[in-house]
């Protein structure tokens, strides 16, 4: 999987019209209107990779000695899949022959690259760049290896709302109730409760 989003951002850097590299599913919903989005990336001071030090047996429990000394078990790091980029950073990843390779070969079985290549290689490389949080809301409160997901009915314009604005977070060093740009997964049955809501709630035309 990860070598297919390295391909994937190798083909999107072909275009150098292309500032900002962002990773997103079927399931994907957009919070905000498009020139919203944009801004908020474009002008951001930070790269949106969620990164964290997680103690147990699905965090630091994952390390594969074999990556020593290139990758230390105190640098080992696990965030969501779910990342955007700058063309720098998205260049750095494409040109990764030293990281990467590591994970290919030691990252198997009870290792999952998706969930620990990027945190740790950022981490490493650029640790002043990232905002360790993702810029998608994924619910993981019910537990288990896989999020919640959301059919029609539980589309409501107070839930909508609390995604556009009910945590807090940094943006370019000041606070902001504006941490998410997108949330998952949403079933398509889902689309026409975003349709109905999108002009009221969220400021599509």
């Amino acid at each position: 999987m990860v070598e297919a989003e390295r391909r994937l951002l190798a083909h999107a850097l072909l275009d150098r019209s292309n500032a900002r590299f962002l990773l997103l599913s079927e399931s994907h919903v957009p919070l905000f209107d498009f020139p919203t989005v944009y801004s908020y990336l474009i002008n951001s001071t930070k790269v949106y990779v969620e990164s964290y030090d997680e103690l147990g047996g699905t965090g630091r429990g994952r390390y594969k000695r074999g990556m020593s000394p290139a990758v230390a078990p105190w640098q080992w790091r696990k965030g969501s899949q779910w990342f955007e980029l700058d063309r720098a950073l998205a260049a750095d990843v494409v040109a990764d022959d030293i990281y990467f390779p590591l994970f290919k070969r030691f990252c198997k079985r009870n290792c999952y690259a998706d969930e620990h290549y990027l945190p740790t290689f950022l981490h490493i490389r650029h640790p002043a760049r990232a905002a360790k949080r993702s810029v998608t809301w994924v619910d993981w409160s019910h537990g288990g290896p896989h999020p919640s997901r959301f059919t029609r009915m539980e589309v409501t314009v107070d839930f909508l709302r609390w995604l556009r604005g009910g945590t807090m977070c940094e943006y370019n060093g000041r606070t902001t109730t504006v941490c998410f740009m997108f949330a998952r997964k949403f079933l398509p049955n889902s689309l026409t409760r975003f349709i109905r809501f999108a002009p009221k709630v969220m400021g599509f035309g």
